[in-house]
Order: structure tokens, then C-alpha cells, then sequence
């Protein structure tokens, strides 16, 4: 499976932004499709998640719940993360990557990740 982030870029604390992530290949073999971030100096942290083969299914973080939505457009294989109330603390490269198995807040349950979108939030 190959993954395309996009949709990054500088907003406003208090803004929104939506992130996209095409998918293609063997999307079929899938369980789910998720979204990490990485800030500067630290580690790789779970965003959310959403499964393939039960629709409608999510998880988030406990520091995104309530403030952003992953959704997944099957028509046009794409995978979104809408952000909204963004916090300076959400400032990180965004990561989107395909579900395997195991725990869904566990980068290691995860593969075939895409290269990254940069989002800011800064006045």
C-alpha cells in the first residue's frame, strides 16, 4: 500500500485544518488507517484511527478527542483527518500509515507509512 499525506501547513490557534492521505495498492488487505504526529524532540504519538473492515469504527487519542474527526472516502481512496480547535501543542509533522494488527495506539501495529505533512499553529 503506498500513502500520500497532505494538506499542512501554518494556522492560527483556535483554527482548523484537514489533513488528506491518498491511498493506493492492496488498500483490500487493509484493517485500518491511522494517523500519528511527531514533534521536534520527542516521540512518534497516536492521533487516530479508523477501521476498514468495520464501518465506521474510531479511536483518537485522549488529546485530540472531541476536536478532530478521521474519516475515509472509499470512492476516492483518501483518508482524512479534520483538526479543528488547534492548540499550539498540536504542531507536528503528521503521519498517515495503514493499520495491521494489535494495539491501534502502538506505532509498531502500523506499516507502509506516508512521508509526512508539517502542520504549525502559531499566531
Amino acid at each position: 500500500v503506498q500513502l500520500l499525506a497532505s494538506g499542512g501547513g501554518l494556522v492560527q490557534p483556535g483554527g482548523s485544518l484537514r489533513l488528506s492521505c491518498s491511498t493506493s495498492g492492496r488498500t483490500a488487505d487493509t484493517y485500518g488507517f491511522g494517523w500519528f504526529r511527531q514533534a521536534p524532540g520527542k516521540e512518534r504519538e497516536f492521533v487516530g484511527t479508523i477501521s476498514t473492515r468495520s464501518p465506521g469504527n474510531t479511536w483518537y487519542a485522549d488529546s485530540v478527542k472531541g476536536r478532530f474527526t478521521v474519516s475515509r472516502d472509499n470512492a476516492k481512496n483518501m483518508v482524512d483527518l479534520q483538526m479543528t480547535s488547534l492548540k499550539p501543542d498540536d504542531t507536528a509533522v503528521y503521519y498517515c500509515a495503514v493499520y495491521r494488527s494489535g494495539l491501534v495506539s502502538y506505532s509498531g501495529s502500523y506499516s507502509d507509512w506516508g512521508q509526512g505533512t508539517q502542520v504549525t499553529v502559531s499566531s
